[in-house]
């Protein structure tokens, strides 16, 4: 029988921006709230552990590595950390993307479940692998499209599915990034990715989220014009104009090289038009602003993930937004399935996590769907790699030149 009292242990693999400034605080709150047991971290770097170490100080988590030469790289210590994990674990995979399917695929070998931070794989027979071993071995492997929890998007899905737009006809969805993202953040691996792949694949996700429609073809342009010029053999910009299976058009434009004077991080937007309505959002301005001495005038987006003043505890903070709601979406589900599933022989249980993940299939961005992102990221590298020749898609979602 389990002793199992209910709270994940949970390991984050990889410790850039998106697990400093999301993902451990996320987790740090959860535990406070008794949903998450033992934290674990794992990198390249012991630099990068001791970095998180004083970013968070009082936060207990087992680092790997933790000493030795700051800056030699350790790209196989996530192994060891998979194998520490205690039973009932939770691994959130926040790698650089072509590294997502070697750890999701052994940890989930090791009979954990994870969360992978978007996209789930840069290859569709990748995500089939990760598709065939999740239900195979009736493990837990979400995608975190924190797109999908932003009430702007959910609110285009609602009024789509009851009708309020009619027929898809067209849309343009904007997404564009400062040039700190390939330059500081991702300098060790921008030329290994594109804006497209890091963040217009959100984009691509939300229409398949909000029509439920799949991708017919696409066509894509890629530019490299001043990252070149800074060292980076990377994408300036990337779009794609995909045409989806009922004829509709989404347009898709994607870079990373913004000026360092924009007033947000992330400027981005959606406008969808149906035969009988039009939805448009700024998901940037969302008519809030500070402008202080020290930063100047900022766009606040204040739903994506933001600190606010705790409710119950004096001088500390919580954590609140679509960022926080995915994650801890996934966690929930994790935590679902090994209560059900606590105390079962291995045989009963297997059967009952298969049966949980299969009401969730339809739900959530499991492998099934989080195919359909990653089927779009292949083809986008398809169509630029042969002068912006039109790919289509096969049965499997592989894509092809057409």
């Amino acid at each position: 029988m389990s002793n199992w009292e209910g709270a994940l242990p949970v390991l984050v693999v990889g410790g850039g921006m998106i697990t400093e400034e999301v993902i451990l605080p996320t987790v740090f709150q959860e535990r406070r709230r008794g949903k998450v047991g033992p934290v674990s971290i794992a990198s390249r770097r012991a630099g990068t552990v001791a970095h998180l170490r004083a970013v968070f100080p009082d936060a207990e988590f087992r680092g790997y590595p933790d000493s030795g030469d700051l800056e030699e790289s350790q790209p196989e210590c996530y192994r060891q950390a998979i194998k520490d994990l205690e039973p009932h674990g939770a691994v959130i995979v926040a790698t650089p993307d072509h590294l997502h399917t070697c750890v999701a695929m052994e940890a989930m070998q090791a009979g954990h479940h994870v969360v992978v931070q978007k996209p789930l794989c840069l290859k569709v027979a990748e995500a089939h692998d990760l598709l065939h071993t999740a239900r195979a071995l009736g493990r837990y492997c979400a995608t975190d499209y924190h797109k999908r929890h932003d009430r702007a998007i959910r609110a285009a899905r609602h009024r789509f599915r009851r009708g309020d737009l009619g027929e898809m006809l067209h849309g343009h969805a904007w997404i564009e990034e400062r040039r700190e993202m390939p330059l500081k953040w991702f300098a060790r691996w921008c030329e290994q990715s594109s804006p497209f792949e890091y963040i217009g694949v959100h984009y691509a996700d939300a229409y398949y989220f909000i029509t439920g429609l799949l991708p017919r073809r696409l066509v894509a342009f890629g530019q490299k014009k001043w990252l070149p010029t800074v060292g980076k053999d990377a994408f300036d910009a990337v779009q794609a104009t995909i045409q989806w299976q009922d004829g509709s058009v989404l347009f898709i434009q994607t870079s990373w090289v913004l000026a360092e004077g924009q007033t947000a991080l992330t400027s981005q937007g959606l406008q969808l038009t149906g035969t009988q309505g039009e939805y448009w959002a700024d998901h940037k301005n969302r008519n809030l602003f500070f402008c202080t001495q020290a930063a100047g005038f900022e766009h606040y987006n204040p739903n994506f993930f933001k600190t606010y003043d705790d409710w119950d505890r004096p001088g500390a903070v919580e954590y609140v937004g679509y960022g926080y709601d995915s994650i801890v979406q996934g966690l929930d589900d994790i935590r679902r399935i090994e209560t059900a599933t606590a105390g079962l022989d291995e045989g009963a249980a297997l059967e009952a996590r298969r049966r949980l993940l299969a009401e969730l299939e339809p739900l959530r961005p499991l492998p099934n769907q989080a195919l359909v992102g990653t089927a779009i990221n292949e083809a986008v590298r398809l169509s630029i790699a042969n002068a912006s020749a039109w790919v289509g898609f096969d049965d499997e979602f592989s894509p092809h030149l057409i």
